[in-house]
């Protein structure tokens, strides 16, 4: 039974940290296998039968692999692949030949890097994302839509825990995590608006996802340290930085215990141009500059 009160997200700190079983430390570690980690974005390329898409498959997957070494190359700890250049992207059920690409792509990158593998597949395929880092290798699924509902770009995003947990059940996924994303950016929370974003994290946790990502309102657009340090202080699971980090600002953000990277390290500073090397350079000196994070 969950405890009685103005908004019944969950049980106490303790109780909801009892009920996960999840260090929040072990689960970094087991992941990434570094206490805090640095997660750069791959943009993947307009995918076939995508109003963009222009180039074949094995070119789109020749880039995701180089700039995969590129990070690998630069010291980042894992890398994430998205199909971000789908636009404009469909709600949820996405068809089988994203699925078939994406799964090409993360293979690829997976095997060539080596490194641990986040999947995203647009938007709110959160079901799809799984069954590519199963076939992939993949080590993580960044969802959305967790819990709560937001109105975003492709219209209403409703809550999938209930339905992804038993998916990852059902097909063996279970080594696979889950991030959420809280009070997501690009949509509006007004009708969850007297939910604040602890309670957001408080539910997920509840829910048993296994960490949470805290944005701003865009791509690009700097999260709030404020409100990572909030949610950092409130849950017992990984919190992530999901948007417009950058090495001047990486230091507000020490609480998180994985910083995702993607508009900042490319060209100029937008999400859709190649990765430029002294971006990359810079971010991960900054990086390595932080404090060793602290028990919670």
């Amino acid at each position: 039974m969950r405890a009685p009160g103005p908004v019944a997200c969950g049980p106490t700190p303790a109780a909801r940290f009892r009920f996960t079983g999840m260090d929040r430390a072990l689960t970094t570690q087991r992941l990434f296998a570094v206490p805090r980690a640095l997660i750069g974005m791959i943009h993947v390329g307009a995918l076939p039968g995508t109003p963009a898409a222009r180039k074949s498959l094995d070119e789109i997957i020749a880039t995701a692999v180089a700039e995969a070494r590129m990070y690998r190359d630069h010291g980042y700890n894992a890398v994430m692949i998205e199909n971000m250049h789908d636009r404009p992207y469909v709600n949820g059920d996405v068809g089988a030949e994203i699925v078939a690409a994406m799964t090409a792509v993360g293979r690829e990158v997976r095997r060539d890097s080596g490194l641990p593998l986040g999947v995203q597949v647009l938007a709110g395929a959160n079901r799809q994302a799984l069954a590519v880092a199963l076939a992939s290798g993949a080590s993580f699924i960044r969802a959305e839509g967790f819990v709560f509902a937001h109105v975003a770009d492709e219209g209403l995003i409703e809550s999938c825990a209930a339905d992804l947990l038993r998916f990852r059940r059902q097909i063996g996924a279970e080594q696979i995590a889950v991030f959420a994303d809280i009070k997501k950016k690009h949509s509006a929370h007004a009708i969850t608006a007297d939910v604040g974003l602890a309670d957001t994290a408080h539910a997920a946790e509840f829910f048993l996802v296994d960490g949470v990502i805290v944005t701003g309102t865009a791509t690009g657009r700097p999260t709030d340290p404020h409100e990572v340090s909030a949610v950092a202080a409130e849950v017992g699971i990984p919190v992530l930085v999901g948007s417009g980090v950058t090495p001047e600002n990486l230091a507000a953000y020490a609480a998180a215990d994985g910083i995702i990277v993607g508009s900042y390290i490319k060209q100029d500073g937008l999400w859709s141009n190649p990765l430029d090397p002294v971006r990359l350079a810079a971010m991960t000196r900054a990086f390595r500059a932080l404090p060793a994070p602290q028990a919670v």
